[in-house]
């Protein structure tokens, strides 16, 4: 394992996106995400504060991260996140976004901007306003879109809009979300199921792959390749043949992108997961309490990331789901 230099793992992958779940918390209680009831929190002493947060991201900063994405839970429901966004913007990443619900956004940008964020992903399942709302269960969609035409009026952008496709429950709109995209210039990302829902529901009969998406876009608006990978974001990337916007395809399942992953994760209790779908965690959070120094911090960095598994196996016979949901990972 280095001991300097970057973090790379034992596959000579760098890794210098970080990913910081700030809350497990969310004021939805989306389908795909959280059950309506029954869903337990951690004790907020349990959560990283801010000046930890920034500690783990100075540390990071040293060692060649130069990405920051703000996840949750929901991040905007978590108190003094705009300062949490200045201290990380002082640090001097050249790039800080947000992965948000949408619902606190409109009121939040010009502050968030002013702080630092560069841009936002908004997540948003549905453009029917019935089926928005029984996907979410709270919150409604002209808020979610007022808050995407807020996050562009300040600035933050693109805006990436995050479409979490199941079959039998949303598939029907793809080529509803495709016309969106090309009426708003938004980029449109296509996201299969994966499974950390809290329910424990996933099966692969729910699975649309990026394939059938693509597949099914470009009988009706063609497609064209967008060369060159977007390096804070592991989509692949088309834009339409007549230049009106661009789509994105994030197929973790059916086409795993594990070889060219360059992503960390901090969970809002304080661990470190080299992986989504990985149940390995190193906690830091310990070793930021019992005066720890930045080198100890620094250390369980490169284990984690000289850890890490050569693929997430999904798609194996012996594959075993993450206790956790995403809503406690962050995304």
């Amino acid at each position: 394992m280095p001991t300097s230099g970057p973090l790379v793992d034992r596959y000579g992958r760098v890794h210098d996106d970080l990913r910081i779940s700030v809350t497990d918390r969310c004021n939805l209680r989306c389908v795909y995400c959280m059950p309506d009831e029954g869903m337990s929190f951690l004790p907020r002493t349990d959560l990283l504060s801010f000046d930890e947060i920034e500690r783990v991201a100075r540390v990071a900063r040293g060692l060649g991260v130069d990405a920051i994405r703000l996840t949750g839970g929901e991040p905007l429901v978590r108190r003094g996140l705009v300062g949490l966004v200045a201290r990380l913007s002082a640090l001097g990443f050249a790039d800080i976004a947000l992965t948000t619900n949408g619902t606190q956004l409109a009121a939040l940008a010009p502050r968030l901007a002013a702080a630092g964020l560069k841009r936002v992903n908004v997540s948003c399942d549905s453009l029917r306003v019935d089926r928005f709302a029984t996907i979410r269960r709270r919150g409604d969609l002209p808020t979610v879109l007022e808050a995407m035409d807020a996050a562009e009026t300040w600035g933050l952008t693109p805006v990436k809009v995050n479409v979490v496709l199941v079959r039998g429950h949303n598939d029907d709109e793809i080529l509803d979300f495709a016309a969106f995209a090309r009426e708003t210039g938004r980029v449109v990302r296509f996201i299969e199921f994966m499974p950390l829902d809290a329910q424990g529901e996933w099966g692969p009969e729910q699975l649309v792959t990026g394939r059938e998406v693509f597949e099914r876009i470009n009988e009706v608006h063609p497609l064209e390749a967008v060369t060159g990978p977007d390096r804070v974001a592991p989509a692949e990337r088309f834009r339409f043949v007549d230049g009106r916007g661009e789509i994105g395809l994030i197929s973790t399942v059916s086409q795993p992108f594990c070889g060219t992953c360059n992503r960390l994760r901090l969970t809002a209790d304080g661990s470190i997961r080299n992986c989504l779908f990985s149940d390995d965690e190193h906690t830091l959070r310990d070793t930021l309490r019992s005066a720890g120094t930045d080198q100890e911090i620094e250390a369980i960095l490169r284990r984690a990331v000289w850890a890490k598994y050569p693929g997430h196996a999904i798609n194996e016979p012996d594959f075993l789901r993450p206790h956790h949901s995403m809503s406690m990972i962050g995304g």
